[in-house]
This record gives C-alpha cells, structure tokens and sequence, in this order.
C-alpha cells in the first residue's frame, strides 16, 4: 500500500494521535504524517474536519475519519494484524510440528516483536489503563501462555518479550478482566485435550 493512501493529520505530543500512531504501525500500515500546529491549522485539516476542526483526522484513500476512537475501530476492521496474523500464525505453530512449526514459530515470534516494540515503556498499548488495543490482544495475554502450555512450544516467553509480558500480567491483574476471563484451569485442560494426540505421537 502507497503512503499516499493512508494519511493522518495529528500533533506530537497528542495521546489522541499517539493512540492512532501505535494502532498504524502495529498494523503494519504504511501513512504519512502530518504535525499540525493546533494554534495554526493547516487549510487541510480544517477542510477534513470541517466541524470540529481537531485532530486527529485519518485520510484514507481520499476518505477522512475523525476522532480517535472512530479511527482505532476503522483501523481494527481494514488492517486485522492482531487476529489474522498474529492470533492465527501463534495458533498454527502450536498445531503444527516439525520443520513447518519451526518456521511458524518464527513468523509469530516476529508479530509478537512488533507488539513488543509499540508497548515501548508504557503500561498498556494506549498508556496508563486498558484500550481497545489492549482488549483486540487478549489471546495474547491469556490464551496463548494457556495454549503453547498445552502444545509443548515456547511462543511467547518472559525472557524473549519481558515488556510484552509484563504487559499481559498487568492486563489480566485489571478487575473487569480478570472477571471476564475464562477459567485458567478449565481451559488449560481443554487444550491440553486439544493437543494431548499431537503431543503424544512426537
């Protein structure tokens, strides 16, 4: 995809365009970024965001978005890294073997680098308490220690990711979380049944 498709008015020191910023290249999506300055705005932002007249405004092929929030959600539904290459490229190396996992379990060690690197030294992927980000990556936080547990490999570890890691403990210790977790015990069993044949013919 051109960069001239995916363009995103912000400002630097916004959390709301920072949220964008991350959402982007997690996605792996290629934009060009334009710093406004919010007490001079650019005849493009105003003529995006004709209402309101804030950042930050994503133009996709043509096509503005505001508001940070309508954004992420927009982002989600056209670039699905977390769930068409992250989630599925963990789960196929964990129900894979042999050379095919090997090479599986590097190509999901790459996704999970990537996640690595947008949490950088915050707390969650949109700063201080849980996002939409945060919540599009709760197979990672929860299922796949469960999974790769109950499959015998080693996707996601504390030494190779310590940031991602500390992200995911603090994401389940969150109350509305963890009371809307499925039960680790029931669902380590349930896996471990998944992949108890595979397990046992190796």
């Amino acid at each position: 995809m051109a960069n001239k498709e995916v363009k995103l008015y912000g400002a630097w020191g916004s959390p709301f365009s920072s949220r964008v910023e991350i959402a982007l290249k997690l996605k792996g999506v290629p934009y060009q970024f334009f710093d406004e300055d919010l007490t001079n705005k650019s005849p493009d932002l105003l003529r995006y965001n004709p209402v309101h007249k804030k950042i930050p405004v994503l133009v996709h092929r043509g096509k503005p978005i505001a508001e940070s929030l309508v954004i992420l959600e927009y982002i989600d539904e056209t670039w699905k890294f977390l769930d068409e290459q992250c989630l599925l490229a963990s789960w196929k190396a964990a129900s894979s073997e042999g050379e095919a996992r090997a090479k599986l379990k590097e190509e999901a060690h790459g996704h999970l680098k990537t996640l690595e690197e947008q949490l950088k030294r915050k707390k969650f992927f949109g700063g201080d308490s849980v996002g939409f980000l945060d919540i599009s990556a709760n197979f990672v936080a929860h299922w796949l220690v469960i999974i790769q547990e109950a499959a015998g490999v080693d996707l996601f570890t504390e030494d190779k990711f310590p940031t991602l890691w500390k992200w995911a403990e603090e994401f389940r210790c969150c109350p509305i979380i963890k009371d809307n977790l499925p039960e680790k015990e029931r669902l380590s069993a349930h896996f471990k049944a998944r992949f108890g044949g595979q397990n046992a013919s190796k």
